[in-house]
């Protein structure tokens, strides 16, 4: 029975912190980080003030929360894309292309591209990518490389300049821009690494 009970007041407060991280992404996306506050929080997650300070010391600490879910879900649809099997060239297009897609979420772009960067700060938001997207694009370069499709670059260079391409062109997409002609664009980038004959398919 102490078990269940333990169950319980786990499964509470697990409801209750993914209650105020949606909350959080929706009043963030919609009225911006310094426009929200506790107060509004609390009110769109349904709980008390101190169920808020329970779980996240401060109104950033959350934000930081929603950051990190949001980078996880883009991090889980590139692994998706980027299945096992595909030659690595093609597993990198594959990757790039889902990420570009799943940035295409409403209010992502915005949140991660731009909002976390000036919330956070540069140093924490690296550490949250490399978590995520851009460890996924480390290891899809890494693979590309031991199997002789790329050659041997550098490794953490390489992944930083073509995630900014790819975090460019996410940007230029959510303003407007057609994805396929950024798609084309960043393939051609990593064609143009690749080590002549490396199969792409």
């Amino acid at each position: 029975m102490q078990e269940a009970g333990r169950r319980s007041n786990k499964d509470r407060s697990d409801t209750t912190r993914a209650a105020l991280i949606a909350a959080g992404r929706k009043l963030f996306v919609s009225r911006g980080y310094a426009e929200t506050g506790t107060p509004d929080l609390v009110a769109e997650a349904g709980v008390t003030r101190g169920a808020l300070y329970h779980h996240f010391a401060d109104k950033r600490a959350l934000f930081r929360a929603v950051v990190e879910v949001e980078s996880a879900a883009v991090a889980r649809e590139i692994e998706s894309a980027a299945r096992p099997g595909l030659a690595p060239l093609k597993a990198l297009s594959r990757g790039g292309a889902a990420f570009l897609e799943a940035m295409r979420e409403p209010g992502r772009t915005q949140l991660l591209l731009i909002d976390a960067a000036a919330v956070l700060g540069r140093e924490e938001l690296d550490a949250i990518d490399a978590r995520h997207g851009g460890r996924t694009l480390r290891e899809g370069l890494a693979a590309a490389i031991q199997a002789g499709a790329l050659p041997k670059l550098p490794l953490a260079a390489t992944a930083q300049l073509l995630g900014a391409a790819y975090d460019r062109a996410a940007l230029a997409i959510a303003a407007g821009a057609e994805p396929s002609e950024w798609h084309k664009l960043i393939d051609a980038v990593v064609a143009g690494l690749a080590v002549p004959g490396a199969p792409s398919r």
